[in-house]
């Protein structure tokens, strides 16, 4: 092989290999990128199914407790509010992400303050669609769990994408965590 194109080839090889690198880094931050609002969605996905349970729940319990009418307010209104803020995947800003997160979090307050009314009232205990709605609300609160926990790690996997290199050279603005409010953090008081 002539000598003269040695130099040639080896140089048009590596800028060969350069832009396939280049088009591979950037193409699997782009696939992170895609997989933090789909994370997003799933747990939308479960705030709106406790969203749903909610109604049901409120009027059963309405039945046996009638005369704990705050309470019931208390979680409509934190339902409608909740349900009222919603958060653009493709715009996930940190502030817009704790609005959503405190408007959750008094769903969930409300919510404990009205499965505490319960215990007030044995027949309700007793009552099997109770029952069941209970457990309903019970296993979406592991659902909602999880996503928000599958979203920090979709979240955590394209952070450190883009801010290791390559990644940081292609201008991607890191995405922020789901963390939990401070009455989340609240240590429960039990007293008998």
């Amino acid at each position: 092989m002539n000598k003269k194109l040695i130099l040639p080839i080896s140089i048009i090889s590596i800028v060969v290999i350069l832009v396939i690198w280049a088009f591979s880094t950037y193409n699997s931050i782009v696939t992170l990128d895609e997989a933090v609002p789909a994370q997003w969605a799933q747990v939308e996905n479960a705030y709106k199914r406790r969203a749903d349970l909610i109604p049901n729940l409120v009027s059963t319990v309405k039945g046996y407790a009638a005369h704990e009418q705050g309470t019931f307010e208390a979680v409509v209104e934190a339902r409608a509010k909740a349900t009222q803020i919603t958060v653009d995947p493709s715009n996930l800003t940190p502030e817009k992400l704790k609005e959503y997160q405190a408007a959750q979090g008094q769903v969930g307050s409300a919510l404990g303050k009205l499965l505490m009314i319960t215990e007030n009232y044995p027949e309700l205990k007793a009552n099997q669609n109770f029952l069941e709605l209970q457990a309903q609300l019970e296993g979406t609160e592991n659902r909602i769990s999880t996503e928000r926990h599958r979203f920090n790690e979709s979240t955590r996997m394209f952070n450190s994408k883009i801010r290791r290199f390559p990644g940081n050279l292609f201008g991607f603005d890191t995405r922020p965590y789901f963390e939990a409010t401070e009455a989340e953090q609240a240590v429960p008081t039990v007293s008998f």
